[in-house]
């Protein structure tokens, strides 16, 4: 399955208008697109999302027992919101430890199993995690740990309700966005041309063995 180049962008409405008007796991700040769907290509393999989320605080972490009775999840109320959980409990999922995960609820909230969709879900901004992740990376030797920084920011949250960059997404629509190749935006990061071209291919091999959505959750 891949999304063209409208499908994309239309589903991409649908994750900031979803965002803006109903309930979430955790509250969520900011709304990003990366990789393919910003580089013009057409049609889009694999969808990346990046989503900026709060910690979860004060909620009815009360309520925990009932949820772990009903649902066979523990931590509602404390990571996750027990009003999402009350109006969303299909989309209720759990980590190895059967604890309430945020970024595998998120994933389950805005998009279908089959999509091919790629989530990332941190507490800090993008352009931040980016030279984070590519610290990981490079001391564990490890390019699969990369975050495409090629990017737009889709939504941020405001005081009254949120604001939707409808610039990024009119490029988006037009292709407008001009963003250098993979390896040269590493490069630009701060790795030699030889350890870049490596990373890239790296990266553009480990997303292309995925199927359906995938989710990765980072606290920084």
């Amino acid at each position: 399955m891949s999304y063209s180049r409208a499908e994309a962008v239309e589903r991409l409405r649908s994750v900031v208008e979803t965002v803006g008007s109903e309930p979430t796991p955790v509250p969520v700040r900011e709304v990003w697109a990366f990789g393919d769907v910003v580089l013009g290509m057409d049609p889009i393999d694999r969808l990346g999302v990046y989503v900026t989320k709060d910690l979860l605080f004060k909620d009815a972490s009360e309520r925990e027992p009932e949820f772990e009775s009903r649902l066979g999840v523990s931590g509602v109320g404390k990571t996750v919101s027990a009003e999402w959980a009350d109006a969303f409990p299909e989309c209720v999922r759990a980590n190895a430890s059967g604890y309430a995960a945020p970024e595998r609820c998120l994933a389950a909230h805005l998009f279908d199993d089959g999509e091919p969709v790629h989530l990332e879900v941190c507490n800090t901004g993008f352009e931040h995690n980016v030279t984070q992740r590519l610290k990981g990376a490079q001391a564990r030797d490890d390019y699969t740990q990369l975050l495409d920084p090629r990017a737009a920011c889709l939504w941020i949250d405001t005081e009254d309700g949120g604001r939707t960059s409808t610039e990024a997404f009119r490029k988006l629509e037009a292709g407008e966005f001009v963003f250098p190749t993979l390896s040269a935006s590493l490069s630009m990061l701060g790795l030699d041309d030889d350890e870049a071209e490596r990373a890239a291919e790296t990266l553009r091999a480990f997303r292309a063995d995925r199927d359906g959505v995938s989710v990765r959750g980072d606290v920084v």
